[in-house]
């Protein structure tokens, strides 16, 4: 359902609106730079020293200092630290930390023992002591046990002298061989090769896509 007399129709003329613009062909030139701004104060060998002066006010206190005047001492609350007095004494509770006595009882010593051989403050007697034989070098002595020439690490004569080259030798696990896949006659399509021989020209016909060209208008409204 169309509201008013507007139907849809093709346009009578091309629309700039439904392309594209080339875009200027020439750069527009750039501001001045800084050299046309120079300070009126700058000559060819510096900037000018003369000296300036400028006034300014005395900032004013935020809080002003009110100096104490005489009546706000009290002298006579100095007490000790500014009078001679006589000696006072005062009575106080015990504090807490007296109450709980850490000295160590006599069950908390341990005095050296006063027999034995290990006497402190005393001489004792030499003491003898009894121990089992040895079976190193006794006539029970099991000379299986002696070490062999492999019970001995021995070490590698290259570790102190000049290696030789080593070689070795291993199986063969896969038979030599190229397992890729040929191309047999029918694979080929000598036909197609345009490289190595002369070829005639070939045409196409086709569309122009160039956006600046007007759609063709048939049908014209009256």
């Amino acid at each position: 359902m169309w509201v008013g007399s507007w139907r849809p129709h093709k346009a009578r003329g091309p629309i700039a609106a439904f392309y594209n613009s080339p875009g200027p062909k020439y750069a527009l030139p750039g501001a001045t730079g800084p050299g046309y701004l120079v300070q009126p104060n700058i000559t060819r060998t510096g900037k000018d020293g003369t000296p300036i002066y400028s006034l300014y006010g005395r900032p004013k206190d935020l809080n002003l200092f009110r100096t104490p005047g005489p009546g706000q001492y009290s002298p006579e609350k100095s007490g000790k630290s500014a009078h001679y007095s006589a000696p006072a004494y005062s009575l106080s509770a015990r504090s807490k930390g007296f109450r709980n006595d850490h000295t160590p009882g006599p069950a908390a010593y341990i005095l050296p023992s006063v027999l034995g051989p290990r006497t402190v403050n005393k001489t004792s007697a030499p003491n003898f002591i009894l121990t089992g034989r040895s079976k190193i070098g006794s006539f029970h002595e099991d000379l299986q046990k002696t070490p062999g020439p492999g019970t001995y690490r021995v070490i590698d004569p290259c570790a102190y002298k000049y290696k030789p080259p080593h070689y070795s030798m291993t199986g063969r696990n896969s038979m030599p061989g190229d397992t890729t896949r040929k191309p047999g006659p029918g694979a080929h399509s000598p036909e197609r090769v345009t490289i190595a021989s002369g070829k005639a020209p070939v045409y196409s016909f086709g569309i122009r896509h160039s956006e600046y060209m007007a759609p063709l208008i048939v049908d014209v409204l009256d």
